[in-house]
């Protein structure tokens, strides 16, 4: 350690104190997790494509409740819908910031993004990407997200007649779009998909999810670096060009790991889930494929509110002792949303169990809500109706190749819930 001999007094005397207070209370490092309690996980689990009744069970008896403590640190639910949108939208009393909790062994490079800042980094940030993701400027993806989808379809079809939809649908579709959108080479997909789904598994505690997210943002960090000096057509590249000198390598590549991550494994999971669910609603599939937009629209977001795969929010940290909703939270508390949890609180929903159109209208809170509701929400609702309406018309009698539900290979303890296989037949 270099000497502080330099600092004045008074401000050598504040840092020791500072040194001292830590080292007489570390804080938490949830890195070490070697694995989640058991009686905390129940937000996390499913059965198929709902959630476990103990979800509901709770709400019912309190929509926030002391889920438990990790680490020293109080863990609260919330799973009522109009208790979420308040907590969601509060970025007085709570911070997303969770970098005091990864460690001393997780650089810079292992967090970071929009999720897990505040303002005014959070503006600055968020600033640069919201211009890009307007409908005006999305509209110019149109035509290459068609051209995707009818080539993963070519494909499917050339490969049947009984397929995996994950692979050949749910994960194609918007890898090859996110790659696409971003300038980014396809090359990594198959180092990518691992990544993507273990970062998101907490069955492993926390160690392995970090370690994922450390990994994906390292390659994207440098991908940044090698188009400072070639930028190329993707988003990373007009970004290095109007914007680069006033953002870092890290800065950058933060926000393009969240662009990846949220337009990829939420989309793959939306897909792979939302056609499972339409294969045992027909009307809604011959709705997707006969309908017009208004009724695809329907479609497509009562598939949202019903599966919701982002099944928690970005982590709260409380800033300060407060009162919510009955309950006395200290500062540095936990407080985490179940979304799929607020997404079928029957007081905000008339059918909340069920696949049912008429809930459509609902509020639902699949991209979150409040100053960090996803950016990406448009682009995702485009590939959605293009790819499920462009599954519909081509295979208007696909089925499942099993009834058998232990060879879909539902995730356990994802925080974005999805299908590792659908076996589908493509015609009769």
């Amino acid at each position: 350690m270099t000497s502080m001999s330099w600092m004045p007094a008074p401000l050598r005397r504040g840092v020791l104190r500072l040194a001292m207070r830590r080292q007489a209370s570390p804080l938490p490092d949830i890195t070490t997790l070697k694995k989640v309690p058991e009686h905390l996980t129940y937000p996390l689990r499913r059965h198929a494509v709902d959630p476990v009744p103990q979800l509901a069970e709770q709400r019912a008896q309190d929509p926030v409740t002391l889920l438990g403590n990790v680490l020293g640190l109080d863990i609260f639910l919330v799973t009522g819908h109009a208790e979420s949108r308040q907590v969601l939208a509060d970025a007085t009393s709570y911070s997303n910031d969770m970098r005091h909790l990864l460690g001393a062994r997780t650089g810079a490079e292992g967090i970071g993004g929009l999720g897990m800042t505040d303002p005014p980094d959070h503006s600055r940030l968020r600033g640069l990407l919201t211009p890009e993701f307007t409908m005006r400027r999305l509209r110019r993806l149109d035509e290459m997200i068609d051209r995707i989808v009818s080539d993963a379809l070519d494909e499917m079809e050339a490969s049947g007649p009984v397929v995996d939809l994950v692979q050949r649908f749910g994960f194609e579709i918007p890898f090859r779009v996110i790659c696409e959108l971003l300038g980014m080479p396809e090359e990594v997909r198959d180092e990518f998909h691992g990544l993507g789904v273990a970062r998101f598994d907490v069955s492993k505690g926390g160690a392995a999810s970090f370690g994922a997210a450390t990994e994906t943002r390292r390659f994207l960090i440098e991908t940044v670096r090698q188009q400072r000096t070639d930028p190329g057509e993707g988003l990373i590249g007009e970004l290095i060009r109007t914007k680069g000198h006033e953002y870092d390598d890290v800065e950058l590549g933060g926000l393009v790991d969240g662009v990846f991550l949220g337009g990829y494994e939420t989309s793959a999971s939306m897909l792979s889930m939302g056609t499972y669910v339409l294969l045992r609603q027909p009307s809604a599939y011959t709705a997707l494929r006969s309908g017009d937009r208004g009724q695809v629209d329907l479609v497509v977001e009562e598939l949202l509110r019903y599966l919701c795969p982002v099944q928690i929010a970005f982590p709260r940290f409380a800033r300060e002792d407060h009162d919510l909703f009955g309950h006395h939270v200290k500062k540095g508390a936990v407080v985490i949303v179940s979304l799929n949890g607020a997404n079928r609180d029957p007081a905000a929903v008339p059918h909340p169990e069920q696949f049912d159109l008429r809930n459509a209208g609902t509020q639902h809170l699949a991209f979150g809500h409040g100053l960090h509701r996803c950016v990406g929400a448009e682009l995702a609702r485009m590939e959605l109706r293009a790819a499920l309406t462009g599954l519909s018309a081509r295979f208007p009698d696909l089925a499942m190749a099993s009834d058998d539900i232990s060879e879909l290979g539902f995730r356990d303890l994802s925080i974005v819930y999805s299908l590792d296989r659908l076996p589908v037949r493509l015609r009769p």
